[in-house]
């Protein structure tokens, strides 16, 4: 594609990087990532996606802004209390990069919604705080062949994977080959009760956004087959290998999750 002198300007910085370059700023331009979560981990992967010129961005969200959310919802202002988040993380990427198109779905992804949303984006980027979602995002993202990175986070740990079982022939997990079904509910608190150091959702929500990028140029080395985990008291990264759980019950060599009714 042909660059205007203001995008030449704008992504200058990537264009001279080998691996990014003119081809991949332009491969950006035309990706389409829909982010799942304008929140903690949301907020930073939304300014920093459209910085860096992701083309379409897709952002699901069915609350508002809450004074408490400013603590580490950066996509948000005082100003935009009570407004939707996703129409406040709208605005923010307009003041960031006008040229971005950006698609807000003011609802929850539910059974009914999550296939028909995901399929239309490239990748999607879970920034959610609750397992029944990460579950259904990830059957979701399986059964629509799209790639997934997902990060969690509480008090001042983080953990960050990309999950890419559907591709033929690799031994990638899915998230159902870590965590099998949802804990029940209660068993592991959330930030809202335990508590979340706000810069840790800056630290995992960009790394996020770095390996969609990555997803997007197919450069680098993926995260799928590898947990990375972030302890911020001590400032140390570690990273684990895992494989494909041959008896998951989704990508295992006995699927007995064939379609998203299970989460009906």
């Amino acid at each position: 594609m042909d660059f205007s002198e203001e995008q030449i300007e704008r992504y200058a910085r990537h264009i001279l990087l080998k691996d990014v370059g003119g081809e991949g700023q332009a491969k950006m331009l035309g990706s389409k990532v829909l982010v799942v979560g304008a929140g903690g981990l949301g907020s930073p992967m939304l300014l920093y996606l459209a910085a860096a010129g992701v083309g379409t961005i897709g952002v699901i969200d069915a609350d508002v802004v809450d004074l408490s959310n400013l603590q580490r919802q950066i996509a948000h202002t005082t100003a935009r209390v009570d407004q939707p988040k996703v129409e406040s993380a709208k605005a923010a990427i307009a003041e960031i990069n006008p040229e971005i198109k950006v698609i807000t779905y003011q609802e929850k992804l539910t059974v009914k919604n999550a296939a028909q949303i995901i399929s239309q984006y490239d990748v999607v980027a879970d920034g959610t705080d609750n397992f029944p979602t990460r579950f259904l995002i990830n059957d979701a993202c399986y059964f629509s062949k799209v790639p997934l990175v997902s990060a969690a986070i509480l008090r001042f740990d983080g953990q960050l994977y990309t999950f890419k079982a559907h591709e033929e022939g690799a031994d990638k997990p899915c998230y159902r080959c870590l965590f099998r079904e949802p804990p029940p509910p209660g068993q592991i608190p959330t930030c809202a009760e335990a508590g979340v150091l706000g810069a840790l959702c800056g630290t995992m929500g960009s790394l996020q956004a770095t390996e969609v990028i990555k997803e997007i140029l197919d450069i680098g080395e993926s995260m799928a087959g590898q947990i990375l985990i972030y302890e911020g008291l001590s400032a140390t990264f570690r990273k684990i290998k895992v494989k494909r759980d041959k008896g998951c019950p989704l990508c295992g060599e006995n699927k007995e999750i064939t379609d998203l009714s299970i989460h009906e």
